[in-house]
């Protein structure tokens, strides 16, 4: 958490939420696979976001996990579940529909055999 993460009313904004689920994809798709010498993901693409805020979270130095979940695949795409908590309250749960994309052609395409096997493990 950063302190320009926190509005004029003292709790974390709502588009920053959005940067913790982001970071958190990034590190589930990009840097997880890297580190386990995997290939990471080809390009995707969020097509839906959906945010539910469950209360307030203040500016504070400890950290708060976001927990993240596969719920759903398909050949192009998926859906992701998150919960933003700590070890005494959940702030946010939210879903993301991720489509798999490819930069180069600027279209969708097919998640490899790899990358659905990967998902399969968080589901």
């Amino acid at each position: 958490m950063r302190f320009g993460d926190v509005d004029s009313q003292g709790h974390v904004n709502n588009v920053r939420f959005l940067d913790y689920l982001e970071d958190a994809r990034f590190g589930m798709f990009a840097i997880d696979p890297h580190n386990a010498g995997e290939e990471p993901f080809g390009g995707l693409v969020v097509t839906r976001h959906e945010v539910d805020y469950r209360r307030p979270l203040g500016f504070r130095p400890q950290p708060v996990r976001v927990e993240t979940w596969v719920e759903e695949v398909r050949a192009v795409r998926f859906r992701l579940r998150y919960e933003i908590l700590d070890d005494a309250d959940l702030y946010v749960t939210a879903t993301s529909v991720i489509a798999a994309y490819d930069v180069e052609r600027a279209a969708p395409r097919r998640l490899s055999e790899a990358e659905l096997a990967y998902l399969k493990r968080f589901s």
